[in-house]
């Protein structure tokens, strides 16, 4: 799904209140003295450039991720993925929680929708989709893109699409360990105006 990158009032103004901890490299309530998880991804190396096929001048498809070192009792794990570059804030690009807490990563292309096969649930990320929005910044220097990882000691008992407050506010006094793989994307000058100028011809 393409997707223009223009920010109105409104949307600068959603991002301000949604640039809270997770999701920006920042700490989510309950993680301080958390262990260390290690998560890595097969297509970018940490600090890397994403590949277009991971933006929304590409396929737009999620990144695969493995993880490794999740302490004992994890339950379930979260992820969520922000732009702490974007303008008014950091922009929730996945936010994905109640994934099995023995699963050991997620493969490339995660299908967008409420509820996966395994049972994680997808959250409302900063367009309102329950689904992976890719990399797709304004023109200029390279953004930050930041997967951070929670293993938690439980399952959330949160409804699909649900927003990173309320996430935040489960999570709290819940995480045993976290992880984060950061990657980069830029988008020369001109490339939102080919997109949109391709969009409107098809």
């Amino acid at each position: 799904m393409k997707r223009s990158f223009s920010w109105s009032l409104s949307a600068v103004l959603l991002v301000g209140l949604l640039a809270l901890a997770c999701g920006g490299g920042e700490k989510a309530p309950g993680e301080k003295g958390a262990q260390a998880i290690e998560i890595r991804s097969t297509a970018f190396p940490q600090g890397g450039a994403i590949p277009v096929k991971h933006t929304c001048d590409g396929e737009d498809l999620s990144p695969a991720l493995a993880w490794t070192g999740a302490p004992t009792g994890t339950k379930s794990y979260a992820l969520v993925c922000g732009d702490p570059d974007a303008p008014g804030g950091t922009w929730v690009h996945w936010f994905l929680f109640n994934i099995p807490g023995n699963a050991k990563g997620l493969a490339e292309g995660v299908p967008e929708g409420a509820t996966m096969v395994n049972g994680a649930r997808h959250g409302a990320n900063s367009w309102g989709n329950m689904a992976y929005g890719g990399p797709c910044p304004p023109p200029g220097p390279a953004h930050h893109y930041h997967f951070k990882l929670y293993a938690l000691d439980d399952v959330l008992v949160l409804e699909p699409g649900a927003e990173k407050e309320a996430l935040l506010a489960m999570m709290e006094g819940h995480v045993l360990a976290t992880g984060e793989v950061v990657g980069t994307y830029a988008r020369a000058a001109g490339a939102v105006e080919e997109m949109e100028e391709e969009a409107e011809a098809e």
